[in-house]
């Protein structure tokens, strides 16, 4: 990804011809400390300046490889050449190698920039944030501070926000955090002290910096201000997801149905999510009916795991006649008999004895049952209800076998039991 400008940072050196100005520019003391002198730029020659202009027509034209000839005949005779000439062609080189996505030269040549002493001040700071771009471009992050601290040292606007996000990125990726933080804090700053919208990359980077920080509280924070300045689909979503990482389900449902209302909530994930806060916030009618809509347009698919949440959230919502069929759609698709179990149960629940004998056999044929003793205890209800005594006995001694079920599998044997003795007396009485 290119950082820089196709022109680069490349100084007009029309304005410079025929002259020797005295400008300020940084160099080092004994102590190694950067203190400002005063010296001599020497002026270009039109000699130099003409073959060196003769290079960029080349590049403008398309022609690169010519233009790195044309260079070439220049620097041959550079034991000649001034040190700001020596410079203007490091400069147009790194321009032609730049256009040539040869970062590897282009760096290497604004290095050659910045190493000559007598160039005008501003050359060598547009330079030093060229290099910083060309490093943060290629990857090479301690680089890319190194040039902004020496661009910041030579003057540098450290009220620029740009460069304050440059600096903060590198941090980022070199995974120093709490120093990339301030940089990119201040540029956010700056700009809405202006009066104007920070950039909205700067809030995604702040937004991972304190997610890698351990921050949530603070990653909830920047999502909340992504969400007011931009209303994308995705921070309404990401920040529905932090709410209920903080433990805040209440505002983690009004933002995904805040979010649903607008049409942001189209994907198969967030409306599965969507479906379970719904349920388990206790209002399941509306997790069945968007999940029921999603499954009928194709957005989640008709198996077993959704059919039997559908199901589920139906039957919470006290909406047994619609979640039978749903169960028995699952059930029909699934390898063991839990499905199956459950929708005799909920025959039973609905005082359809023939129905829950009839799909709690296929459940004990189909077996892995989960809970094989209730479905022996559902078995034992229906044939009560129906009044075939012997076959109620007969499920629920099978139940009695199982830990799960034995206490009420015997509570029952019992009640049947009697049940059982006071139909076969009205029958004697009655013959």
């Amino acid at each position: 990804m290119k950082l820089l400008s196709k022109k680069l940072a490349l100084v007009a050196i029309l304005s410079v011809l025929g002259s020797t100005p005295a400008i300020s520019v940084y160099a080092a003391d004994n102590d190694n400390a950067e203190t400002r002198k005063t010296v001599k730029v020497p002026a270009m020659r039109s000699k130099v300046y003409e073959q060196l202009a003769r290079a960029q027509g080349l590049a403008d034209e398309g022609k690169p490889q010519e233009a790195i000839e044309a260079l070439d005949n220049v620097k041959r005779k550079s034991s000649s050449m001034n040190s700001y000439e020596i410079a203007m062609m490091h400069n147009f080189y790194a321009f032609v190698y730049y256009n040539m996505e040869n970062m590897e030269k282009a760096i290497e040549s604004f290095e050659k920039v910045v190493s000559e002493e007598a160039i005008p001040e501003s050359l060598r700071m547009s330079t030093l944030y060229s290099l910083a771009q060309l490093h943060m471009a290629e990857e090479n992050y301690a680089k890319t501070i190194s040039m902004m601290q020496r661009w910041y040292d030579a003057g540098g606007d450290e009220e620029n926000p740009n460069a304050q996000v440059l600096m903060a990125q590198a941090y980022y990726q070199l995974k120093e955090y709490d120093n990339a933080l301030k940089p990119l804090k201040k540029a956010i700053k700056i700009v809405a002290d202006a009066g104007e919208t920070p950039k909205e990359n700067w809030f995604v980077l702040q937004r991972a910096i304190y997610y890698s920080l351990k921050k949530p509280e603070h990653v909830a924070d920047v999502t909340e201000t992504l969400v007011r300045l931009f209303n994308k689909p995705e921070y309404w979503l990401q920040l529905a997801g932090m709410y209920g990482e903080l433990g805040l389900e209440e505002k983690q449902l009004a933002m995904m149905e805040v979010a649903y209302q607008q049409g942001f909530v189209t994907k198969k994930a967030d409306i599965l999510a969507l479906a379970q806060l719904y349920v388990y916030h206790q209002v399941p009618v509306k997790g069945a009916i968007l999940l029921e809509k999603a499954i009928e347009d194709g957005v989640v698919e008709e198996n077993v795991k959704n059919l039997k949440f559908l199901a589920q959230a139906f039957t919470l919502a006290k909406e047994d006649q619609k979640a039978v069929p749903v169960l028995a759609k699952a059930a029909a698709i699934s390898d063991d008999g839990n499905l199956d179990a459950q929708l005799g149960q909920t025959y039973l629940n609905m005082e359809k004895w023939e129905l829950a004998i009839e799909a709690t056999q296929r459940a004990v044929k189909k077996g892995q049952l989960d809970e094989p003793g209730k479905a022996q205890l559902v078995l034992g209800m229906a044939y009560f209800n129906l009044k075939q005594f012997d076959k109620s006995l007969q499920a629920l001694n099978i139940a009695s076998e199982h830990s799960s079920s034995k206490a009420m599998a015997t509570q029952w044997k019992k009640y049947v039991s009697k049940e059982k003795e006071n139909a076969e007396a009205m029958a004697s009485i009655s013959a």
